[in-house]
């Protein structure tokens, strides 16, 4: 008696080879739950939710965020933080996050985040006190401490904001001086400022500026960010300082970046090239009180751009 063949063979054999994506189990395995999941309410009627970021192996490519058993928001895979608006007073919440994958699959919860928003308070339209100091460590490739000296407000200081390049990355409970950072890049400059906020979301002005440095992850050899940079703005012009990188050789070209974006290349030519401390002096022409932000980068031996400089943020003059 002749034996039926496998039903997978005459799916090949009659569609070919592109039958092997046909006739492929689909994915149906979930992503892990994030991890590291918080919530920290940022006012009365506002929350801060942020979580760890999904390994790259895990295919992910967006996060749910539910409040009790509801989705409130939904984001791309590169957010790890979201602000939940809209909430009552004096109210408990409770959060989870689940992965999703480019199948559809969705994570578990994980560990549900609690937090209660405080009262609300009438007619509060001033600010916290600006956070006096404030000073950092790496405390690892990929991990910083940030540690900052308590505000006051008139109502009451509800939560403090830290901010890397202008973007809120990070908040903090309003007990709380100091806190770690994790998710960073080995061998990169961060500036890090802190604000205070209070229950009616007003913002103190940002505290001062403190720079950290992550060290190179484990066989990344030096660090190939430029170091001590700074930005001096004068009539009509902005005078860069800075020390090279130690790539092994001379660095001739550095790439300039205002306000985000890439704006020329310095280059020194042969027997100008400064030895310890470089400076660069830039013509500008746009009027004065024209607010910019300034960082630059090393061309390496190997040809590729390393680690950029701290970013500077400064006032044209006229």
């Amino acid at each position: 008696m002749r034996r039926s063949a496998p039903t997978l063979a005459p799916c090949l054999a009659a569609l070919g080879l592109a039958a092997l994506t046909a006739c492929t189990a689909p994915d149906t395995r979930p992503p892990p739950a994030p991890g590291g999941l918080t919530a920290q309410a940022g006012s009365a009627t506002s929350v801060h939710v942020m979580w760890e970021a999904a390994a790259g192996r895990d295919g992910v490519i967006g996060y749910q965020v539910f409040e009790a058993d509801h989705m409130v928001r939904e984001l791309p895979a590169e957010k790890t933080m979201v602000d939940i608006t809209g909430l009552a007073p004096q109210t408990g919440y409770t959060f989870t996050v689940r992965a999703k994958d480019a199948a559809g699959n969705l994570s578990g919860p994980g560990p549900a985040a609690r937090v209660t928003t405080p009262a609300a308070k009438a007619e509060d339209r001033g600010a916290p006190t600006t956070p006096a100091t404030t000073t950092a460590r790496a405390t690892g490739p990929r991990s910083a401490q940030v540690s900052w000296t308590p505000s006051t407000d008139d109502t009451g200081v509800t939560a403090y904001d830290i901010y890397q390049g202008g973007v809120r990355i990070h908040t903090a409970g309003p007990a709380d001086s100091g806190t770690a950072l994790t998710g960073l890049q080995p061998d990169t400059v961060y500036t890090f400022t802190v604000r205070a906020r209070d229950g009616a979301d007003n913002s103190s002005p940002d505290g001062p500026a403190v720079d950290v440095t992550t060290p190179p992850a484990s066989g990344d050899g030096p660090g190939t960010a430029p170091a001590a940079f700074t930005a001096t703005a004068s009539p009509g012009a902005v005078t860069l300082n800075w020390t090279a990188p130690d790539t092994g050789r001379e660095t001739t070209e550095y790439e300039l970046y205002v306000n985000g974006l890439p704006t020329t290349v310095i280059q020194f030519g042969a027997g100008a090239v400064p030895s310890g401390r470089a400076e660069h002096r830039l013509t500008v022409a746009e009027p004065a009180g024209t607010v910019w932000t300034v960082k630059l980068r090393a061309r390496l031996p190997d040809g590729n751009w390393g680690s950029f400089s701290a970013e500077r943020r400064i006032t044209l003059v006229a």
